[in-house]
């Protein structure tokens, strides 16, 4: 399936995206966001968006739940939980009550179980026509409630927020709940159990500071502001115009802090997925493989197995590297497209942007979830320079490790595919600390209590490859190299001449043969002749069974085991 099928940004301007009311009562209205005249009862059959301009209105709790859970499957808790005037506000009492009769609503958030898709789930939404739900002590109190109930039943969490952040009116009290909701959140994680975040429009202030951005996997709808200061606040601080688009969903999502924008209509869906992929796997086997891998060419690995192939002579070192920065070479993505199912991409390390060098999700090898990720150089011009070559920066691999602790948690192998001529060496990347982020790769993963697969296809360069290569078993593609840099880096240093970059290449030892040889690497894939995306196949079928060997080799281990057997790996190297 194609990358970018689960999560897609809508085309609507920036300029269209202003704060927009509930969808009015009454036969027709005029939108807000594009001025065109729309039959409310068009609008609400239509998930609440507008016909003309594609705009998204804001949608009621109890709504929202009939749009994501499966029919007559919600049951819900607490629903007359309520809390005082702590502060004895003037005017507060009646104010809620106010709101209590115009809505329905108790308070601002609607909290209970479903099923989505058949998959069970604890569901918290909240309603913005309540105090534009405002986070006081009986949302926190319900948010808590819930969560920690989802902690006892095991169960996954899934919050809709909406907020215009904390309740002035409940002062401290308010306040007090951005901690309670964060640490019920935190013993949920402990437990190893899934959170997932849908900002909608608006997230903002204590909300966006503690349980909406809290999530194993966070999503928002198109547009959405986010963010802890509203604009209008820090124009008035900084005195400056913000730039268009400033805290909307794509401004996070470019900056690492969303893992996807979903549009509306394939929110279910989506959430379906990310629910089932994290659903536990009883009796699942490695073994339980699809036929056609019985009729699989054992082949494909050297000094065991053996694929017929035309006799021809070998290529020599330098010509091994020239074939693994080949163009045509199928790069990580496509990997990911032939072996795995399901793939659902995750984006961004949480901290600065969402590095497209580095591709990292969930998916779904022969029915099992693993995590992959795969460095990437791109198929074409325009996705090379978008992926900058496949040469990550430092969120590349935070985002890496961030998707290898994910792992961790649900107990899901991790799979990476390693393809780079060397991390990014830039002024920006220095300054983002690009050697912590590397070594920090390098000291995390030699203590996963998983187990990693890592796979050079193409060119191994450096620590930015071994950023992604500490792993229980690391294999190569015939014509893919690994070394300490680049033959042409080795040769002026060393010789001062970077022009003897092919007999450097000779001397470095670094095609798959020899590394394999030194005991380096466990398994090296014959290739085809010409090795594109078009003949992948033929290697992707040896991969595949030598994949599920694995897996089904390492799933005996325990943590403590392959934690240890990591550490023993690289401590006779």
């Amino acid at each position: 399936m194609k990358l970018d099928n689960v999560f897609k940004k809508t085309s609507f301007s920036t300029a269209k995206r202003r704060r927009g009311p509930d969808v009015p009562a009454g036969l027709l209205r005029k939108c807000n966001k594009c001025g065109s005249a729309i039959i409310a009862e068009d609008v609400k059959r239509d998930l609440y968006i507008c016909p003309k301009c594609g705009g998204y209105f804001r949608v009621h709790a109890y709504r929202r739940i009939e749009m994501v859970a499966d029919e007559g499957t919600f049951e819900e808790w607490d629903q007359d939980l309520t809390f005082g005037n702590p502060l004895s506000y003037k005017g507060y009492e009646e104010k809620l009550e106010s709101l209590r009769e115009k809505t329905g609503l108790k308070e601002a958030v609607v909290t209970g179980k479903a099923r989505i898709d058949g998959s069970e789930t604890v569901l918290g939404v909240c309603d913005g026509r309540f105090l534009m739900a405002s986070m006081g002590k009986a949302v926190g109190e319900k948010i808590t409630r819930a969560v920690e109930r989802a902690t006892k039943e095991r169960l996954p969490v899934l919050l809709f927020a909406c907020s215009g952040g904390a309740r002035m009116q409940e002062g401290i009290y308010s306040l007090m709940q951005m901690a309670k909701t964060a640490a019920a959140l935190k013993r949920h994680n402990d437990a190893g159990l899934l959170y997932v975040s849908v900002l909608t429009d608006p997230t903002t202030g204590g909300v966006t500071a503690s349980y909406a951005m809290l999530g194993d996997v966070i999503l928002a709808e198109p547009g959405a502001l986010i963010g802890f200061a509203g604009p209008r606040v820090i124009e008035q601080t900084i005195k400056q115009k913000l730039p268009k688009g400033f805290q909307r969903a794509e401004f996070l999502l470019e900056h690492g802090f969303l893992d996807g924008i979903v549009e509306r209509p394939r929110l279910k869906e989506t959430l379906s997925r990310i629910l089932k992929l994290h659903e536990s796997q009883k009796g699942y086997s490695a073994g339980d493989a699809a036929e056609d891998n019985a009729a699989v060419c054992k082949g494909g690995v050297y000094g065991e197995i053996t694929c017929s192939r035309k006799e021809k002579e070998e290529p020599d070192a330098w010509e091994r590297v020239l074939l693994s920065r080949s163009a045509d070479r199928p790069t990580g993505v496509d990997y990911i497209e032939v072996l795995f199912t399901d793939f659902v991409e995750c984006h961004g390390d949480r901290y600065f942007a969402d590095d497209r060098a580095v591709v990292g999700g969930v998916a779904r090898f022969h029915g099992r979830p693993v995590t992959v990720i795969a460095q990437s150089k791109g198929r074409n011009t325009k996705e090379n320079i978008m992926r900058n070559f496949g040469m990550p920066s430092p969120e590349g691999y935070r985002k890496a490790l961030r998707l290898m602790h994910q792992a961790e948690k649900f107990r899901r192998p991790v799979v990476c595919f390693v393809d780079t001529p060397g991390a990014f060496c830039g002024l920006e990347a220095e300054e983002r600390g690009q050697g912590e982020a590397i070594a920090r790769n390098l000291y995390e993963m030699s203590s996963l209590k998983v187990p990693v697969l890592a796979v050079i296809i193409g060119e191994g360069g450096s620590g930015g490859a071994l950023a992604m290569a500490v792993a229980d078993e690391v294999w190569m593609l015939e014509n893919s190299v690994y070394s300490i840099l680049s033959p042409e880096g080795f040769a002026s240093i060393l010789w001062k001449d970077s022009t003897k970059a092919k007999e450097a290449a000779g001397v470095m030892k670094l095609t798959a043969g020899h590394l394999k040889q030194m005991g380096m690497v466990e398994k090296v894939f014959p290739e085809p002749d010409r090795y594109t995306s078009e003949t992948l196949k033929e290697v992707s079928i040896a991969l595949d069974g030598e994949m599920q060997r694995f897996l089904e080799e390492y799933a005996l281990k325990s943590g403590e085991e392959l934690a240890e057997g990591r550490y023993g790996r690289f401590r006779r190297l």
